[in-house]
């Protein structure tokens, strides 16, 4: 249901697609925020913090090494978002 809400949005900025990475990571749907993060960049909509700790933590709880070792080195490398401890 949260993805037809989402889907169905006139507006999606930042906030919305984060809210729904999270929900993806901790379902334990890790590709599905990966393809979901695919969308976001392509919509234009550019990540924060709190996106990509939403993401590393979805590749995380689905095994995905190697995506979330590609993604911590993006955010500073592609998006200057230097990572931190929280």
């Amino acid at each position: 249901y949260a993805r037809q809400v989402f889907d169905n949005m006139s507006n999606r900025d930042a906030v919305a697609w984060t809210t729904m990475v999270s929900g993806y990571a901790q379902h334990g749907k890790g590709e599905d925020a990966l393809k979901l993060v695919q969308v976001m960049y392509l919509e234009g909509v550019k990540p924060n913090r709190l996106t990509f700790t939403c993401l590393l933590s979805a590749c995380c709880h689905a095994g995905l090494l190697d995506e979330g070792c590609h993604y911590f080195f993006s955010m500073d490398q592609d998006h200057g978002i230097t990572p931190a401890a929280e």
